[in-house]
């Protein structure tokens, strides 16, 4: 690489992106998203957690989700990596019906760097994910691989959270 490349090319962010599904195959789903999400050329995956089983959460009158996180590397923005994140759940049939319903898939923008912010179509960090060990557990889980000092951060919050002993390692991935 010479001096000029190394100036012009868009710095990289590292995001953490929260998954789930309920309908169908759960595991296809999650691990279809991830490839979808990959076939960008401006999303690298960074690392994941294992599948967490979880119960539902909000309306509980459906299957129990698979959970996971995935890390991805980007020269996106907030907006456009959550732009793309919107377009492959709905390639994968996601449908809103009941707001915390059964769904094929669902991608949640967790964190993007350190960025913080309060946009009506986008809030950085995603606002309900320190109340969420469904969340929290695979964060964690994939934060520790890349960010050891941060995901001791995110592991103390966990033990304050109700809920993290319904979080069960389903299956380890990458």
């Amino acid at each position: 690489m010479n001096e000029t490349d190394a100036h012009t090319r868009e710095p990289q962010e590292l995001a953490y992106l929260g998954l789930g599904s309920n309908i169908g195959d759960r595991e296809h789903y999650l691990l279809e998203a991830v490839r979808l999400l990959t076939e960008h050329p401006q999303i690298v995956a960074a690392g994941c957690s294992g599948l967490y089983e979880t119960e539902p959460v909000g309306y509980v009158e459906q299957e129990a989700f698979l959970n996971m996180v995935v890390a991805v590397s980007t020269t996106l923005s907030p907006e456009a990596l959550f732009h793309e994140m919107l377009r492959v759940e709905h390639e994968l049939g996601r449908k809103r019906e009941i707001r915390w319903g059964p769904r094929t898939i669902d991608l949640d923008l967790l964190l993007f760097g350190d960025r913080v912010q309060n946009r009506p179509d986008l809030i950085l960090p995603h606002p309900r994910m320190m109340e969420r060990a469904f969340v929290l557990v695979p964060l964690v889980d994939v934060m520790t691989q890349r960010e050891p000092l941060r995901a001791e951060l995110f592991r103390e919050r966990l033990e304050l959270v109700e809920g993290k002993e319904g979080v069960l390692l389903w299956k380890k991935t990458c």
